[in-house]
């Protein structure tokens, strides 16, 4: 299978164990309205992983998710913010040239700061609104005020992981950063 995606069996693998915690995040360990880990692990991959598998896992989570614990119709508006979630941290690292041995912990926090505020606080608002008539600037606030904790909260966390997994060895991120597919 890896052959026809370029994703490589570790990638996968990895993605799959992410979309895992990005379902029980997002439909069991959450209250909806208020607060919600879900993104991290799409975060995560897009940033450990890359863009591709970033987009991935947001995309398969969210439709999983969906799956598991439906609520209302089915929007693929919301799976492209998902996938989005992912892709965009995941491009920003390696724009920046973020270094996965010794992360800079602005780099990390800039890469998701455009992530978060193009999908959480623009996207989603603006799609609740065409969608449900929710009041734009009302749930941009809201979304916005989340994502003040999620961020830096988000960016911490990753920084750390990426330090520790790299000196465990537990992730061979000098042969991804070879890989062109990531």
């Amino acid at each position: 299978m890896s052959k026809y995606t370029g994703l490589s069996m570790r990638v996968i693998v990895l993605s799959g164990l992410l979309i895992a915690l990005n379902i029980v995040l997002t439909s069991f360990l959450a209250i909806p309205g208020v607060i919600s880990f879900g993104g991290f692990p799409i975060i995560f991959g897009g940033i450990v992983l890359g863009p591709i598998a970033g987009g991935i896992i947001g995309a398969i989570g969210d439709v999983l998710s969906f799956i598991v614990r439906p609520s209302g119709t089915f929007m693929p508006h919301f799976t492209l913010t998902s996938a989005l979630t992912g892709i965009i941290p995941g491009i920003m690292v390696r724009l920046l040239k973020v270094d996965f041995e010794r992360p800079s912990l602005w780099k990390v926090l800039a890469s998701i700061l455009l992530g978060q505020t193009i999908t959480s606080v623009i996207m989603v608002p603006y799609f609740r609104n065409i969608l449900f008539g929710h009041p734009l600037w009302l749930t941009m606030t809201k979304a916005a005020s989340r994502q003040l904790l999620n961020i830096p909260l988000y960016s911490v966390v990753i920084t750390i992981l990426l330090r520790v997994l790299s000196r465990a060895g537990i992730i061979d991120l000098v042969n991804w950063k070879k890989n062109k597919n990531l």
